[in-house]
């Protein structure tokens, strides 16, 4: 459960910068600090790898038990966990009965060699205000995020972009810990279920100017945050890794195979088209 991948619950406020800074960090000299005793080391040690995996995002992927505070139970804000639980629960329910990419999905994965089970592959939980869901390869568990998608459109996406995730997992040899492998996965995502001209428009990387590269922009963007948000790694780094692959893993459309515009039948038409390329659409 250690390499989360996510998905972002709000757009930065500001665009997210693709071009990588030349400026190098100054060196800071090595001072050796007293060593600390066992159980502090291994504490520190853990809470520093569950921030450099995503850990911190998903209380109850390391085993914790989410407890409402008084203050927000007071505005309503907390207290109806199980409540959110079950309206999540039938929100996926009705995505994989009726969304079209998630039917999709679904059948691609089956074709793959890697069926899901909605009870066993797919978990409402209550996550970290910043993230709407996640893929948890160490179990290869999807986790929606109760607290945060809130409805089917939002439920749908969620769903969406992890099953790339699931599919890239299922049907290559990646390794989550690899940065290039984390940037491919992020990139066909976003590609594929998140980006359009009016997303870019709102996220800030396009303009009546720039059209032609508003959806290659809108894809760097989200796959760069998503990657600075689980991995404990520099900015310039992640802008590396996102260009190193961003030619190849743009690229791969599959198993969707088009690029979904917003307010189309694109998402129609991808599910339609999933028996022509072999997938066992339900």
């Amino acid at each position: 459960m250690e390499f989360l991948t996510k998905v972002w619950a709000k757009e930065a406020t500001t665009p997210i910068e693709i071009e990588a800074t030349t400026d190098t960090a100054q060196k800071k000299p090595n001072l050796q600090p007293e060593k600390a005793p066992a159980s502090q080391e291994s504490s520190e040690s853990t809470g520093t790898k569950q921030k450099d995996w995503g850990y911190d995002l998903y209380p109850e992927r390391r085993g914790e038990t989410f407890k409402p505070k008084w203050t927000r139970v007071l505005f309503g804000l907390e207290g109806q966990e199980n409540i959110d639980r079950f309206k999540c629960e039938e929100n996926v329910y009705w995505c994989v009965k009726n969304g079209p990419l998630v039917k999709l999905m679904m059948g691609a994965l089956k074709s793959s060699g890697c069926p899901i089970d909605l009870r066993r592959h797919i978990s409402c939980e209550v996550c970290d205000p910043t993230v709407t869901g996640g893929y948890d390869p160490k179990l290869n568990q999807i986790v929606v995020c109760q607290n945060m998608a809130k409805n089917k459109s939002m439920v749908h996406g969620v769903l969406t972009h992890e099953m790339i995730h699931m599919f890239d997992y299922c049907n290559n040899d990646m390794d989550f810990r690899n940065v290039d492998h984390l940037a491919c996965t992020e990139i066909r995502a976003a590609n594929l279920a998140h980006c359009s001209f009016l997303s870019a428009m709102f996220q800030g990387d396009a303009s009546p100017f720039n059209v032609k590269e508003a959806h290659q922009n809108c894809v760097k963007s989200k796959a760069l945050a998503s990657v600075l948000a689980v991995r404990n790694i520099t900015k310039a780094d992640a802008i590396a890794a996102v260009e190193r692959v961003f030619p190849k893993c743009y690229a791969d459309l599959e198993p969707i195979g088009r690029r979904i515009r917003r307010n189309s039948t694109d998402q129609q038409k991808a599910y339609m088209e999933g028996p022509m390329y072999g997938y066992d659409v339900y």
